[in-house]
């Protein structure tokens, strides 16, 4: 009885070493798989997203800030909305604030935003009585733009750069901003300017408007409703706004002399 109990001992190591060795082997085969499918599927889809991403950036679609201009009045920074290498949307998400900087700002970064998106450029012009402010947005604007022309010559390489350039030159072309002369009327002088974009007025503003008194008050009501017209009747055939007749009809001289210069 002595001598067999070491046998049975030596052969239930035996056995219970054979037994963790199934065990191992059944198991390793099964987590290594688990773990490889796991694990190669996150890195694929990773990678994938990357160039992705980038293609969008290459395409010229997205929106990008500019860097910040520092002016005397303070800093001014534009945003820009941009699909497919044009620009959609333009804002100021800084501008000079405080007393008149207030006036300044409200009066100028509206057309300013607007020029920009018609023009497809940094090359449009200053607002008149905010020279600062435009010169400012003008230097984010071109700042913003050159972000996104890397992206878009990137993806393509060299030929897609020449022919993004080569639509820009198109699109300029199409689109050019012409200022009327000035019309002397009894209250002030009045001058229109626009926006032409394929022989159409997309955009129209008064530079020039009679100021002070009693013709603030008609200035206001009047020029936006004649913008309005000025670019939906696309010509100078448009109504004298009740109330600011001189105002009306100086607005229509100058409108009749920026569509001459524009051939229109």
């Amino acid at each position: 009885m002595r001598k067999s109990q070491p046998v049975r001992r030596v052969v239930l190591a035996t056995a219970a070493t054979v037994s963790g060795v199934v065990l191992l082997l059944s198991l390793k085969p099964a987590s290594d798989p688990a773990a490889a499918a796991g694990a190669a599927p996150q890195r694929t889809a990773a990678g994938q997203e990357s160039p992705q991403g980038g293609a969008q950036a290459a395409a010229g679609s997205g929106t990008v800030t500019g860097d910040a201009a520092q002016t005397q009045y303070g800093a001014v920074q534009v945003r820009l909305t941009v699909r497919e290498g044009k620009i959609t949307e333009a804002e100021a998400v800084q501008a000079p604030k405080g007393g008149l900087s207030d006036q300044k700002t409200q009066l100028a970064v509206p057309r300013l935003n607007q020029e920009a998106v018609a023009a497809g450029s940094a090359d449009i012009d200053a607002v008149s009585g905010a020279t600062y402010t435009s010169e400012g947005y003008k230097k984010s604007l071109q700042s913003a733009l050159d972000k996104v022309k890397p992206a878009a010559s990137g993806s393509s390489g060299s030929h897609a750069g020449t022919s993004g350039s080569a639509a820009g030159s198109s699109g300029s072309a199409r689109a050019r901003t012409v200022t009327g002369e000035t019309a002397r009327t009894q209250y002030g002088p009045v001058q229109v300017r626009i926006t032409v974009s394929d022989g159409k007025i997309t955009q129209a503003e008064a530079v020039q408007a009679p100021k002070g008194g009693l013709s603030d008050q008609k200035t206001q009501l009047a020029v936006p409703r004649l913008n309005q017209e000025a670019v939906a009747a696309g010509s100078a055939d448009i109504d004298a706004v009740s109330g600011a007749t001189y105002t009306s009809t100086g607005y229509r001289q100058s409108l009749q002399s920026a569509l001459d210069q524009a051939g229109g």
